[in-house]
């Protein structure tokens, strides 16, 4: 691979940070929803009409999306989601921080991701068909409040 090639989006790896004991089950066929934008307030001057300033407002994340073949109950993550959606905010919500990096074919890291605060706020089980020859896929969506890109 020549140092200027881009990166596949195939080969990545997602990493929870705070799982005592470390979870196993965090392979995932999908991961998407890592954006961060500005959203933009306009202002206009008194007296100046050829233009209007355009103020940014504090950063928003949209939510992390995670798709993957569905496991049993004794998972980690799944026992986090269920805590978490099922609970009915007795318990107080546990965020997790996660680690997304994008590998290359030697599964060394060429981007890096540092997701802080996350917590689940979705969990959805795909559609079952009796004449589909497919995996039961589940899909966790999470809320964070924190993104940086390291590399």
């Amino acid at each position: 691979m020549a140092f200027f090639d881009p990166p596949v989006a195939f080969h990545f790896s997602v990493v929870f940070v705070g799982f005592v004991p470390p979870v196993p089950d965090m392979a995932f066929q999908e991961v998407s929803g890592l954006e961060t934008s500005l959203d933009l307030e306009p202002l206009q001057e008194g007296g100046e009409n050829r233009f209007m300033h355009q103020l940014p407002k504090p950063a928003k994340r949209g939510n992390l999306k995670l798709k993957r073949g569905m496991t049993t109950i004794a998972s980690g993550l799944v026992l986090w989601c269920k805590s978490t959606l099922e609970g009915g905010l007795a318990e107080p919500i546990t965020p997790k921080d996660m680690v997304v990096s994008l590998l290359n074919e030697y599964r060394i890291p060429v981007a890096v991701w540092s997701v802080g605060n996350a917590f689940p706020v979705k969990w959805t089980v795909g559609n079952m068909d009796a004449m589909k020859n497919e995996l039961a896929v589940e899909n966790i969506e999470l809320a964070y409040t924190t993104l940086k890109r390291m590399i």
